[in-house]
């Protein structure tokens, strides 16, 4: 790579800076046909991903420049906040991220070939620094791969480098803030580990369902994020003695089932080894002293790989039974759409309609997220033949089922 001098690279720069920003000024967003408006996004979008690269490679020498001294400011974060308009959080990111890839050639190439957005660039360098041998698969990975994915990746390639001090690290980072943004909306921003997480989500969702429910027989529908922060604040009201206190029937306070994916062998031995797993579907890796720990305390469905086949069970209801949906969260935790992250609300949905068949297999059906399920019953798209996460498509895709050739 050749060097160009500061003066000579600042003056190019400030040169390209004025071009784009006459082509910005004289854009007539309407004038533009409407069918060329993505293409066009998605070449601006990529010059970007090239100013945004430039910005990070430049953040810690701005750093190193000590001009934040001089102007008054109390770091080069908060400097570089003022001047781009963004948080301190946000330009803190920048500069650890810029001191990472300084020490990534692997991510620079990436970096200045404009394969990866900020965000994405963001996970990938921080669990590349943890998990060096991860960096080839991870940037792969980040090139086409939807961001939720990258994360989910990036954060079992630092789990896999010792699960105790991954966990212990995480404990240690933990945080929870909130503020109001110029909107004078409020926001809460909490991070901590998946086992925290869980105890949290055994209490927080089923309030959520008992928000949803009452919406649902009022006739009012609002997205599942109202909801979620409905029940957020009630769970504050409920610790102000102020909440309702919803129970069930019986009196009791609903529960969730959290499924702990461990092996036997690593539980038995206290830690994993090669291609051994100790999770919480869905959620994240866990050291297997905490798995143990969970498992002290919780309500266990053994699927069994001797005795009934759990999988292939028939049921002839029209919902799977509770040990068909353990078998479809310890097979797939996710939504089964190959680029979905969801968790949350997975729904059983029969590949074949169940007033056909009269009857619910596993081998027969998928766990689709809300938006997907509705993709597939509402728009005609539909998961391409197959097994365990794969890609939904739409109707005119030679890979949809009904267009395979009889």
């Amino acid at each position: 790579m050749v060097a160009l001098e500061s003066p000579t690279l600042l003056h190019e720069v400030r040169a390209l800076k004025e071009s784009l920003r006459g082509i910005v000024s004289s854009l007539d967003a309407d004038a533009v046909f409407v069918f060329d408006a993505p293409a066009v996004w998605k070449e601006f979008d990529e010059i970007g991903r090239l100013t945004s690269a430039a910005s990070t490679l430049l953040a810690r020498r701005v750093d190193e420049s000590c001009t934040w001294r001089s102007e008054g400011y109390r770091s080069a974060a908060e400097q570089l906040a003022a001047v781009s308009g963004t948080s301190v959080s946000s330009a803190r990111s920048m500069l650890e991220t810029s001191r990472r890839v300084a020490d990534q050639p692997k991510t620079q190439r990436a970096l200045r070939a404009g394969e990866l957005s900020p965000a994405k660039v963001e996970v990938v360098a921080a669990a590349i620094e943890v998990a060096p041998e991860s960096a080839d698969q991870l940037l792969e990975l980040a090139a086409t791969a939807p961001l939720a994915k990258v994360k989910e990746e990036g954060l079992r390639a630092k789990a896999s480098v010792g699960a105790d001090e991954n966990h212990a690290r995480i404990h240690r980072e933990r945080s929870a803030r909130h503020y109001a943004d110029a909107g004078n909306a409020w926001h809460f921003h909490a991070t901590g580990t998946v086992d925290d997480g869980l105890r949290f989500v055994k209490v927080f969702e089923p309030i959520v369902d008992t928000f949803f429910k009452a919406a649902y027989k009022e006739g009012r529908e609002e997205a599942a994020e109202a909801y979620a922060f409905d029940a957020f604040i009630e769970l504050a009201r409920r610790a102000a003695g102020e909440g309702a206190g919803a129970t069930t029937k019986s009196g009791k306070t609903p529960q969730l089932l959290g499924l702990v994916r461990v092996d036997h062998e690593a539980l038995v031995r206290g830690q994993v080894d090669g291609d051994e797993v100790c999770e919480i579907a869905g959620l994240g890796p866990i050291p297997v002293r905490v798995a143990r720990e969970l498992l002290g305390e919780a309500v266990v469905k053994l699927v069994l790989t001797k005795g009934v086949d759990v999988a292939n069970v028939t049921h002839l209801g029209r919902g799977p039974t509770v040990a068909q949906k353990t078998a479809m969260w310890w097979q797939v935790p996710q939504c089964t759409e190959i680029d979905c992250t969801r968790v949350q609300r997975i729904e059983f949905d029969h590949r074949e309609e169940w007033r056909t068949t009269h009857h619910t297999r596993l081998d027969e059906g998928d766990g689709l997220c809300g938006h997907h399920h509705d993709l597939k019953t509402r728009f005609g798209w539909a998961l391409v033949e197959g097994g365990g996460k794969r890609p939904m498509v739409p109707p005119d895709d030679p890979r949809h089922p009904k267009n395979k050739p009889k």
